[in-house]
């Protein structure tokens, strides 16, 4: 018989069916890295040139759109554009994917569909003239799972088990381990052996997560629609002095998110052209450097959620605004120091590392604290569309990411990354002024 999942503790203390959410949402993570760190070397590379970029149907179209606001755009900008409009298209839409799933079809169905339709656009990828399509089914993919898989490790937990935010957090390191792996193996094919191969690999992960999914159905929580009428399943919380606490949680995440965010956009020209790859006779893929971030995060995430819990058992864990706040901090040092290593003559590929460790801890004292924030705020009718307006963060963030890697080209390499470590440093002076009211706001809520 299985244990109702308050009770049930088979998976690190956790309900066995966090274990078939986590790496469902892994493989998830997998297809999208992979597909995130080729595009935009695939587009400057390939797509884009003469003899590829005829043949795309409906990009001049796109192209005019994009240039319409943005103005002429070379290649290299060109492509930023479209991997910002993408990748923040694929954070838009959880809110309209949790809607669904939270009045219509339910969690189970929507998740499924969207692995399906991902799995479909990935493999469209191997076609210059579907790769408007092939984005078009990545995005709504993306926006049927993302926001219902996170609901469902919400509804694992009764609302004042304290196993929930340590959820979240084993939530991403699970899925950080599909964001290592996917650029060693999408981006190594894609980078030597042609990049349509790559895009194949990133289509066959979806379908492992789509099975591990249909494999743990019998642990997963069951559907929680909202069928009734408005009034019977309120859409705003009844404190509402508690949506300007998630406003300025909204703020403080997408300050992390735009400063760390251009590590999966131009960051890897500038590898490319100004960074020593070399070790030995060999020299690294540029994608390589995608999973360094969360490489360190498989052994930092373990080391945190220790300390929490015994600063939590000592009365001394940081609230999670202050959470929030060094995480920023730790963010604007990581970028900060990588603007000063952009200045040295000679930049061998090891120097960076720091940087990737330093991003790695903000993270995780970021962006799963503020996610578990919103799931703890949300009335239960309306889960899932808080999780997905959460999501937004990365909707906004990406498209300043598009919009300020059309600076790359135009600005020195040092002062470009100063720039993004600054606005992460405008986030932290944020949540610091604002981290003591809004603990006793939220603490007051919970009472």
């Amino acid at each position: 018989m299985t244990p109702s999942p308050a009770r049930d503790t088979r998976f690190f203390g956790h309900p066995k069916g966090l274990a078939y959410i986590a790496f469902t949402e892994a493989w998830e993570r997998f297809s999208f890295t992979g597909m995130q760190a080729m595009l935009v070397l695939y587009m400057v590379d390939q797509l884009l040139t003469p003899g590829h970029i005829e043949y795309v149907l409906g990009f001049d179209t796109l192209r005019a759109g994009l240039e319409a606001i943005y103005g002429p755009l070379a290649t290299q900008p060109l492509s930023s554009a479209v991997f910002g409009l993408y990748t923040s298209l694929v954070f838009f839409m959880p809110v309209f994917g949790g809607w669904l799933g939270d009045r219509w079809f339910g969690q189970h169905a929507m998740v499924m569909a969207g692995a399906m339709l991902m799995a479909a656009g990935h493999f469209l990828m191997a076609f210059d003239a579907s790769f408007l399509l092939a984005l078009l089914l990545l995005i709504l993919g993306a926006g049927c799972m993302k926001g219902n898989l996170s609901k469902q490790v919400s509804s694992l937990y009764d609302d004042d088990d304290r196993r929930r935010t340590d959820a979240f957090q084993i939530f991403y390191m699970a899925l950080n381990t599909g964001v290592i792996i996917a650029p060693l193996v999408c981006g190594t094919l894609g980078e030597l052996y042609g990049w349509h191969y790559g895009f194949g690999a990133a289509g066959v992960g979806m379908l492992i997560g789509l099975g591990i999914y249909i494999a743990g159905k019998a642990y997963l929580p069951p559907d929680q629609r909202n069928t009734g009428p408005r009034e019977n399943g309120p859409v705003l919380p009844a404190d509402r002095r508690m949506l300007g606490v998630l406003l300025l949680v909204f703020v403080m995440t997408t300050c992390f998110l735009l400063a760390a965010g251009q590590l999966g956009n131009v960051y890897g020209l500038w590898l490319h052209d100004h960074v020593d790859r070399g070790v030995g006779s060999l020299t690294i893929p540029v994608t390589w450097f995608q999973s360094l971030t969360s490489l360190f995060s498989i052994g930092v995430t373990p080391l945190l959620l220790t300390l929490w819990a015994r600063q939590a058992k000592a009365g001394s864990e940081p609230g999670l605004f202050m959470k929030m706040a060094i995480g920023l901090l730790i963010a604007a040092a990581g970028l900060l120091l990588l603007g000063l290593l952009a200045r040295l003559p000679h930049i061998v590929w090891w120097l960076l590392l720091p940087t990737h460790a330093l991003v790695c801890f903000a993270y995780i004292y970021v962006y799963p604290v503020g996610l578990a924030l919103f799931s703890r705020v949300a009335p239960n009718g309306a889960r899932a569309v808080y999780i997905g307006v959460f999501f937004l963060t990365s909707f906004v963030a990406s498209n300043l990411v598009g919009w300020l890697g059309g600076f790359y080209a135009r600005m020195a390499p040092s002062a470009f990354w100063m720039m993004h470590g600054f606005i992460a440093l405008a986030g932290a002076l944020l949540a610091l002024a604002v981290s003591r009211p809004l603990r006793k706001l939220l603490e007051a809520h919970q009472d």
